[in-house]
């Protein structure tokens, strides 16, 4: 395929070909939670000393250090006071500053700050006060606000690791579209039997692994938080995923320091890496940490992106782009996982992250085929980075 006449006329194969809207945070939240009359909005980001930061907006005088935050002040903040002040029905506009966790979606400390540098409480001042929150941080917290929402009824929205290409183009969408195309790309998909992904690395070698899915209701992100249920969306959005419940075979995966190991899976857990290419230690360090804690690398995700959107260097875009995919370790009970934060050895473990397989993530292997078994129904998903014709035909529906 990969010809621009095979796509749907809303889907443009280049992001570079692609017009986006400029980001407006009124269309977005109009977008993502209507309706938002009588709710009380404000915004959450986070630090490692978070009482010195929030006080008097401190931060503000580090912008290198805190790009995130910056943003969160400059293009939420400010504007969501404007909004506040000059739209019927709405009120709060207040920014407050939690501890950073330091990991990806590990469950957040209750203590609290606000610009004059009180201590609060998430719990007791935060989640009980405010319909939505909005959270700009540096760490995802998706999936300790996804528990915390259930328990106190708001709703919200989290957007880690905000940059100026995710500004301009993953939160400039229109979200009715992403849904659209998510839910049909989820309907595609919906009650697989198991996925096959086949890796090719530069050498020549094929990794297949396996992900055994029992039939099970395909999932999506698809960025609509509507109707006053509790929930949170993550944004930018536009996936489908599923929870695995068995998992066998072999994967690469690229390290932070660019390492890259081969993965040997068995019943839905990573036992071991070895080492392809860079550094032992890197591999050492990794299978320590298996062999102490064996639920670090249990298979909780597998999802596939939904949408075209231009590489934003920050996974949370860049996993949402169609053509890609990404499994992912650690807990899974934001997404109707069994995996839950109390599994692992230390608190500091309870993780949830992502492998992001994409051409500018993991230019040393490629995603050569992944296919999907239904019944007696069998569907190529994705060839060489490229949705397959399944899911073009899928998307025109």
């Amino acid at each position: 395929m990969s010809t621009l006449k095979s796509l749907p006329s809303n889907i443009i194969l280049s992001p570079e070909e692609r017009i986006f809207p400029d980001f407006s945070l009124s269309r977005l939240l109009n977008s993502v939670f209507d309706p938002i009359a009588g709710s009380s909005i404000c915004i959450l980001t986070d630090f490692d000393d978070p009482k010195k930061e929030m006080s008097n907006y401190h931060f503000l005088e580090n912008e290198i250090k805190y790009p995130v935050q910056y943003k969160a002040y400059h293009e939420f903040f400010t504007p969501l006071r404007e909004y506040v002040n000059n739209e019927l029905g709405t009120s709060g506009g207040e920014m407050f500053a939690y501890h950073s966790t330091g990991g990806s979606n590990l469950d957040m400390e209750d203590e609290c700050f606000d610009a004059k540098g009180n201590v609060l409480s998430l719990d007791q001042d935060i989640y009980t006060k405010y319909d939505i929150i909005l959270c700009i941080s540096d760490w995802s917290a998706t999936a300790p606000l996804t528990s915390k929402c259930k328990e106190y009824g708001f709703r919200g929205a989290t957007m880690h690791g905000v940059n100026d290409i995710i500004l301009s183009t993953g939160l400039a969408v229109d979200y009715d579209q992403v849904s659209s195309d998510a839910e049909k790309l989820r309907l595609a998909m919906t009650g697989a039997d198991e996925i096959e992904i086949d890796f090719t690395i530069d050498n020549g070698q094929v990794l297949t692994a396996k992900l055994m899915l029992g039939g099970q209701d395909a999932q999506k992100s698809h960025g609509l938080c509507r109707g006053n249920k509790p929930d949170i969306a993550n944004l930018p959005a536009g996936e489908v995923y599923f929870v695995p419940i068995d998992a066998i075979g072999q994967f690469p995966m690229k390290y932070h320091d660019g390492t890259l190991g081969l993965l040997d899976v068995k019943d839905r857990n990573i036992q071991k890496s070895t080492l392809i290419e860079g550094r032992q230690t890197t591999i050492d360090e990794h299978n320590r940490r298996l062999l102490d804690d064996p639920v670090t690398g249990t298979l909780g995700e597998l999802g596939f992106g939904t949408q075209v959107l231009p590489v934003s260097g920050a996974d949370i875009q860049d996993e949402k782009v169609l053509g890609t995919c990404h499994l992912a370790t650690g807990r899974d009970d934001h997404l109707g996982g069994d995996i839950t934060p109390d599994m692992f050895k230390t608190h500091r473990n309870s993780t949830h992250d992502d492998i992001l397989f994409a051409p500018h993530k993991t230019p040393n292997f490629d995603i050569s085929q992944v296919r999907m078994k239904r019944g007696s129904q069998s569907e190529i998903l994705i060839e060489h980075f490229k949705p397959s014709h399944y899911l073009i035909e899928a998307l025109n529906s």
